[in-house]
């Protein structure tokens, strides 16, 4: 077992003590049990040192989100009073909270959604963000977040490993939600989830991941529209997906809005292609640098309610849940997991998710008072 401590914590552990952690407590949701949950969930599981589920929860917020090792975590609990534990005790007890910590993420967010819950037309942001392990060079784990553009906060998580891909499927939706994407979600699988539950997609294209139609029903040449596009003027094509048999997915109507780029921001584009290319060892398509030069985006919304101009800004939108990931690993040690075990790691993760929640409304309500 890789016992790491993390040099990129930030939160400390009395976060997690006194009133500090009386506070942070009080800021679940209210009709939440943590002792029933723990027990039902196999986390507290014939208690002899630990008794209480809060105390448990104490213990791997410490551990996960304060940069401890399974031995300091030990030192801590002991030295606070929560108990007398070996590291070993530690790391049996946190293994066993995965499934724990992931009900209550859920009521976390649950509790949220009903407090987003709005009139009109939600904006939701996706995307997902990769974790590594201890001599990994690659992804390990997957963070897939959707985020409501509108109060700037988290509304949905879900951790998964390498091969749990990008996909709107994942996304629990209703009507009157437009879910916006980038290119890693543009597939018809995806799309016709948010139809099928009557909200609409925004998304990002590759020049060949998606095959379009006229209308009509005949092939859409994508590469010749994009160069009817203007210098400046964004300009939109009425299309829709070509049906897909498999999985008995059928057409659905789009438009499709393309922006040329200016010279030198396509310039950019195909360099960095070019780039990783040859540090693959591959070679680019000269259909895919040309795409380099524009903007296209597929989206369901109709020209009444968002027009191409509006199309565009709306997609440039999605820097706030960049700008998310980014918040969350620069307070939470979110971007690297120091365990190989994956019972640890799902706990060490979705304690930190509920940590990062937790971190969300507090800064919440804070600003909610007058300076």
């Amino acid at each position: 077992m890789n016992d790491v401590t993390p040099d990129n914590g930030v939160m400390n552990t009395e976060s997690f003590s006194g009133d500090d952690w009386k506070f942070l407590l009080s800021m679940l949701p209210a009709d939440l049990d943590l002792d029933k949950t723990a027990r039902e969930s196999g986390a507290l599981v014939l208690p002899r040192v630990i008794r209480k589920a809060e105390t448990l929860l104490q213990l791997i917020l410490a551990y996960s989100c304060c940069g401890l090792s399974l031995a300091e975590t030990s030192l801590w609990a002991a030295g606070l009073g929560l108990g007398s534990l070996s590291r070993v005790a530690v790391m049996q007890r946190v293994r066993k909270s995965a499934t724990w910590l992931g009900l209550l993420l859920e009521s976390t967010l649950a509790a949220r959604a009903g407090r987003l819950a709005q009139g009109g037309a939600r904006l939701r942001l996706v995307d997902a963000t990769t974790v590594t392990i201890p001599g990994s060079q690659g992804t390990d784990w997957r963070v897939h977040v959707g985020f409501d553009l509108g109060a700037l906060s988290i509304d949905s998580l879900e951790v998964t490993g390498a091969q749990g891909g990008e996909t709107y499927s994942r996304f629990k939706v209703q009507g009157k939600e437009v879910l916006i994407g980038d290119r890693g979600y543009a597939h018809r699988r995806g799309l016709w989830s948010l139809v099928q539950a009557g909200a609409h997609f925004l998304v990002r294209l590759n020049w060949q991941n998606l095959p379009l139609q006229s209308r009509e029903g005949e092939t859409f040449d994508l590469l010749k529209a994009l160069r009817q596009a203007g210098e400046t003027e964004a300009i939109e094509f009425c299309v829709q997906t070509a049906p897909k048999k498999k999985g008995k997915i059928p057409a659905m109507p789009a438009r499709l809005v393309v922006l040329r780029k200016s010279p030198e921001a396509a310039e950019e584009g195909r360099r960095k292609l070019l780039k990783e290319a040859n540090k693959k060892g591959r070679k680019v398509n000269p259909h895919t640098l040309e795409a380099c030069a524009y903007i296209f985006v597929l989206t369901s919304v109709s020209a009444k309610d968002l027009t191409a101009a509006q199309v565009l800004e709306t997609y440039r939108f999605r820097w706030q849940i960049e700008m998310a990931f980014k918040r969350f690993k620069e307070i939470l040690p979110l971007g690297r997991v120091p365990v190989k075990d994956p019972d640890l790691a799902r706990t060490y993760l979705c304690a930190n998710l509920l940590a990062a929640l937790l971190t969300e409304d507090l800064a919440r309500t804070f600003l909610a008072f007058p300076p």
